[in-house]
């Protein structure tokens, strides 16, 4: 008897496996499908078409022979758009550090879930900083263009808007995830908010700051090159007019240009990074 009680919960547990790698197949075979589906329809709706892509290829032999054969002659100016660019990126960074520091306590979810009020504020932060953040800088560096007209003013406007709005997110997420003990500590003596903030919270954020802040610097000269498309200034205003006027040896010495700064901004950044983070 005990044998056939058994063998017919053995033979219940192998249907109820066997319906369950049944619906597990099924639903692997649907998820196929939608994946399929949804593969063919972006391909028809961004109209990817790989033969012209492989038979106009002789159509960039002047800009290809540009890139590798820079204009030296236009090296002098184009360095100067180029250091104006850099110090285009580094105003707007420095000038959103302090909004951006003192607003991000405010946006920090452990420092203001303490009252209603302090939830409110906390909302209405995120949710003005995500909007700033989710407009792209080329869109901000149009208004700045219309409002105070073309040049790197507009375009330092620009990311200076939407840094503030990154640095918010970066900063209040690193306040989010510092040690509770310290602010316990100095709370239960009965400090104030700002007491709290000044001793237990900015010490343990110091750091990470400076790293978030000079990545956004690194950011910011890359981003201040397609502002310049718009009015924005910088080297890529003077790139987008030398692309207009067919220059593509100015085009390619822009590029280079662009690259090494790029390139040097990489390894500077990160080399303090990673110094600030060991220490």
């Amino acid at each position: 008897f005990a044998a056939l009680v058994s063998l017919n919960k053995n033979n219940l547990g192998y249907r109820i496996l066997g319906q369950a790698s049944i619906k597990a197949r099924f639903w692997k075979i649907e998820l196929a499908g939608v994946l399929l589906i949804t593969l063919v329809m972006a391909w028809v709706i961004v109209e990817v078409r790989p033969v012209e892509f492989l038979t106009q290829a002789g159509n960039t032999q002047n800009i290809l022979k540009g890139i590798f054969n820079p204009n030296p002659k236009e090296l002098v100016p184009m360095l100067e758009a180029l250091v104006e660019t850099i110090f285009l990126a580094l105003l707007a960074t420095l000038f959103a550090i302090p909004f951006a520091f003192v607003l991000s306590f405010f946006a920090a979810k452990n420092l203001m879930f303490g009252s209603i009020w302090g939830r409110i504020v906390y909302v209405v932060i995120r949710l003005i900083s995500t909007v700033f953040r989710s407009i792209e800088a080329i869109v901000w560096a149009i208004i700045f263009c219309v409002w105070v007209g073309i040049g790197p003013f507009a375009g330092m406007l620009a990311l200076w808007v939407h840094s503030i709005a990154s640095l918010i997110k970066l900063y209040s997420e690193q306040i989010e995830n510092i040690d509770p003990g310290p602010v316990e500590a100095i709370r239960a003596t009965g400090a104030s908010t700002l007491q709290i903030w000044r001793y237990a919270v900015t010490p343990q954020i110091l750091a990470p700051y400076l790293a978030f802040t000079i990545y956004r610097w690194d950011i910011n000269i890359r981003m201040a090159t397609i502002v310049g498309f718009v009015g924005g200034g910088g080297i890529g205003l003077a790139l987008y007019q030398q692309q207009q006027m067919l220059a593509w040896r100015n085009v390619g010495l822009i590029m280079w240009l662009i690259a090494i700064v790029v390139w040097v901004m990489d390894m500077f950044s990160a080399h303090i990074r990673t110094k600030l983070i060991a220490n």
